[in-house]
């Protein structure tokens, strides 16, 4: 996806220097957000399984380079080039594997976030509000020290966003905005790279976010 995404903000980047006068918008983004997920891992043919539902606050900047559609529309892509990691988790789990039913194993674990995307239409509902809406996508690197042994795979999750927000145009071309939004993603499944059946499930991840933004419009 990181490939993918390079290659149409350099595409729209050399849109806006041909086509200035048609209506091009650039800028950053400081953006603070708070998401929960429910997990459950199962082991072993016997489906031993443990749940936990973990809250992860992120702040981050972005980029983000828009197409304006008439006076009211506008399409875009919003790309955060940092990583983001959770906060890491750490619990005992009961794990017969290692020849005692009451032996337990430290699980250790954090996912690493990287390449949020957002592809995203906004549309004005009066001179300065909007609301927003739009797809978006993100890889998940697993980082994990397990007692009960093996890894967790990568994977990449994709989701849906809603917004609302408000425009400033300033002198010279500048805006700044500031607006909200609600983020809802599919339901993730990693599987474990060991001989026996495991494997993650993770349901009910979204979260709210807010942002700051500054840009130019040529």
């Amino acid at each position: 996806m990181k490939k993918l995404t390079i290659a149409i903000l350099m595409t729209l980047c050399s849109y806006s220097l041909v086509s200035a006068e048609i209506g091009v918008n650039v800028g950053i983004s400081g953006n603070m957000g708070v998401f929960t997920a429910e997990a459950e891992e199962t082991m072993g043919t016997a489906g031993r399984r443990g749940s936990e539902r973990a809250t992860s606050v992120f702040g981050y900047g972005s980029i983000f380079l828009e197409k304006e559609l008439g006076q009211y529309l506008r399409i875009g892509v919003d790309y955060n080039p940092e990583d983001m990691d959770s906060e890491a988790t750490s619990h005992d789990k009961l794990c017969a594997d290692v020849g005692s039913e009451t032996a337990t194993c430290d699980q250790k674990a954090k996912v690493r976030f990287t390449d949020l995307t957002t592809f995203y239409a906004a549309v004005n509902v009066t001179e300065n509000f909007f609301i927003k809406a739009g797809m978006v996508e993100v890889d998940v690197i697993t980082l994990e020290s397990l007692g009960t042994g093996g890894t967790y795979g990568n994977t990449s999750l994709e989701g849906t966003m809603m917004g609302v927000g408000y425009n400033k145009d300033l002198t010279n071309g500048l805006f700044v905005r500031a607006e909200g939004s609600y983020t809802d993603f599919d339901d993730l499944k990693i599987n474990g790279d060991t001989g026996e059946t495991r494997f993650i499930k993770a349901n009910g991840i979204a979260g709210v976010a807010g942002a700051i933004s500054i840009g130019k419009s040529f």
